[in-house]
C-alpha cells in the first residue's frame, strides 16, 4: 500500500514501459539507424548513395570515373586511370559490398552493374534530411549525367 493508501503501482508501471517499448520497436525489414550512419559514413559511399536518387543503373566503371572527377576536382574525361584505378579497387573491395551487405544497394557481378536495394530508399531520406550538408555540392555532382 501507497501511503496514501491506494494499492502501490510503481512496478506494474515499469513492467508496462518496458513492454510497451518492445512493441514499438521498428520491423525487423526496416533498416535501423546505425546501418545508415554506416552507409554515409564516408564520402564515396554517400556519393553512391546520391547515385541513386536518379533510380538509375550504374556501372561500376562509371560510378569510378565519376566518384575520382568529383575527388580530384576534374571532369569526367580528364580522370587519369591511375585515378580511376585507385576509386574502382576501393569502391569494388570495400565501399560496395559494405553497401551490399546493408542491403542499400544491389551489386551485379556479372555485369559489373549497381543499382539501389531494398533499404536504399531509408538512407536517401536520411540523406535529404540532412538537407543542406557540406555534401550539397557532392549531391549535385552525383546527380548529374556522365560527361563525356
Amino acid at each position: 500500500m501507497g501511503m496514501d493508501g491506494e494499492p502501490d503501482s510503481s512496478e506494474e508501471v515499469t513492467s508496462d514501459v518496458s513492454e510497451s517499448f518492445e512493441t514499438q520497436l521498428p520491423p525487423s525489414d526496416i533498416l535501423e539507424i546505425e546501418p545508415v550512419y554506416e552507409a554515409l559514413g564516408h564520402p564515396r559511399r554517400r556519393y553512391l548513395c546520391y547515385t541513386l536518387f536518379e533510380g538509375a543503373e550504374w556501372s561500376l566503371s562509371d560510378l569510378a570515373t565519376k566518384v575520382a572527377a568529383w575527388e580530384n576536382d576534374v571532369p569526367e574525361h580528364a580522370v587519369s586511370e591511375d585515378q580511376h584505378e585507385d576509386v574502382y579497387v576501393s569502391l569494388y573491395h570495400a565501399h560496395v559490398p559494405k553497401l551490399v551487405d546493408e542491403g542499400v544497394i544491389t551489386f551485379d557481378e556479372a555485369t559489373e552493374t549497381i543499382t539501389a536495394g531494398e533499404h536504399a530508399e531509408q538512407v536517401l531520406i536520411a540523406l535529404e534530411g540532412m538537407g543542406a550538408s557540406p555534401d550539397s555540392n557532392q549531391e549535385t555532382h552525383a546527380r548529374g549525367e556522365m560527361d563525356e
